[in-house]
């Protein structure tokens, strides 16, 4: 009786994995991949099309892995907090999953996995609620490329040199670093031009999260535009 798709495609993403795990350049075999699974290449083939797919496929399977863990982890009151408790897990998910979050984020030729593009959506869920909380120092686009700069920079390199990286708490440093830049928790200190950019970014984050039953769609985008105008 032939094996279902779903399992054969199981088998292979798993195979794959155990050999990019040991592999030392970061590679794997489409012939090695087969054999461990117990199928022949053109059902590899069949399923992922090449060698490429399997990769932008396990690479996938690792953004579910990451999307569950973040799903897990408690969602409070206060996003600024939890926007650092997540840069925290984003290391040890680096850490615990090393080869697989390589391939995650390192550049590939060619590559069209959705595993990048899906780990900055949860990064914008909660810089939306940072936002719409009025802690947000910058625009979340703006908010977002720092972070996932510095946050991914510093989990590739500390793989090169995890001793260095541990022992000079480069870690807890950066984030704080990076974290005093977009986010704004004390704004006692603001001037008036940079409360109100902190309120129309707030107004806007709410906008976009919870817009309001009392206003048409098209009134909905025409507040929208008057603040982006007032930027």
């Amino acid at each position: 009786m032939a094996q279902p798709d779903d399992d054969l495609r199981a088998a292979l993403l798993a195979a794959a994995e155990a050999q990019l795990v040991a592999s030392l350049d970061g590679d794997i075999a489409t012939r090695a991949v087969c054999e461990a699974a117990g199928v022949t290449q053109p059902v590899l083939y069949r399923i992922f099309g090449d060698k490429r797919g399997l990769l932008d496929a396990l690479a996938d399977a690792g953004l579910e892995r990451y999307a569950a863990r973040k799903a897990e982890l408690e969602v409070t009151d206060d996003p600024a907090e939890d926007l650092r408790r997540g840069w925290d897990d984003h290391l040890s998910f680096a850490r615990e999953h090393a080869a697989l979050y390589q391939l995650m984020f390192a550049p590939r030729p060619w590559a069209s996995s959705r595993a990048r593009d899906g780990v900055i959506a949860l990064l914008r869920r909660t810089l939306s609620r940072c936002a719409a909380a009025g802690v947000l120092r910058v625009e979340i686009d703006v908010a977002q490329a720092m972070l996932l700069a510095a946050n991914v920079g510093l989990a590739l390199n500390r793989m090169a040199d995890p001793v260095a990286y541990a022992a000079a708490g480069v870690s807890d440093a950066l984030r704080d670093a990076v974290m005093g830049s977009v986010l704004d928790d004390d704004r006692s200190q603001q001037g008036q031009e940079d409360v109100g950019a902190a309120a129309r970014r707030q107004i806007r984050a709410q906008l976009r999260m919870d817009p309001p039953s009392a206003l048409l769609p098209e009134e909905t985008a025409l507040m929208t535009l008057w603040l982006n105008r007032l930027d």
